[in-house]
């Protein structure tokens, strides 16, 4: 069976998350009764992004991004604002019944990914598939978050068209804690 582009773009992603599924830890368990429903361990994975946050990249300024715990400790909630005007914001939470962190993201520009993952030897993975807006090409996109010893965080953002053979940069910025 002949598989179309974005046939075989899902597929890849679909082994890019089920890949290494022996290491996944196993979705957490609902909460007993009157129980605080995300106080386990998997829920708190994503902690090292909350703060107040001056963003660079290549030692100049991106802009700032306010990451907040909301929901109980269900949810972060993401506020970015760049220094070209953009804004967006994120909604990211561990999904216990697929056993995966997503993060659903929209900007002002009518950008919008939707991207799963899991925290994996020291880093935030999350990745999914998007269209270009221009040429309605299929690509992935894939982010890191990655907490350095110093408490700041680096985020890579990187794109693949071609269902992952090669990859682009499309954004390598240091999350520093603002000063208050």
């Amino acid at each position: 069976m002949k598989l179309s582009r974005f046939s075989r773009a899902a597929f890849l992603v679909a082994v890019l998350h089920t890949a290494g599924a022996a290491e996944t830890p196993a979705p957490a368990p609902a909460p007993a009764a009157g129980a605080a429903p995300c106080i386990a361990h998997i829920y708190h994975q994503f902690d090292f992004w909350i703060g107040n946050w001056s963003v660079t990249e290549k030692g100049k300024p991106a802009g700032s991004n306010r990451i907040d715990r909301l929901l109980d400790g269900c949810a972060l909630l993401e506020n970015w604002v760049g220094v070209d005007g953009s804004r967006g914001h994120s909604l990211n939470f561990y999904d216990r019944g697929r056993g995966v962190w997503q993060q659903t993201w929209i900007d002002n520009a009518a950008g919008a990914l939707n991207l799963t993952g899991q925290f994996k030897d020291g880093h935030m993975v999350l990745s999914g598939m998007s269209i270009d807006a221009k040429t309605h090409a299929q690509r992935i996109d894939r982010i890191t978050w990655t907490p350095n010893p110093d408490g700041t965080v680096r985020q890579l953002w990187d794109q693949s068209p071609d269902t992952g053979r090669t990859w682009k940069v499309l954004f390598d910025g240091l999350y520093a804690h603002k000063m208050p």
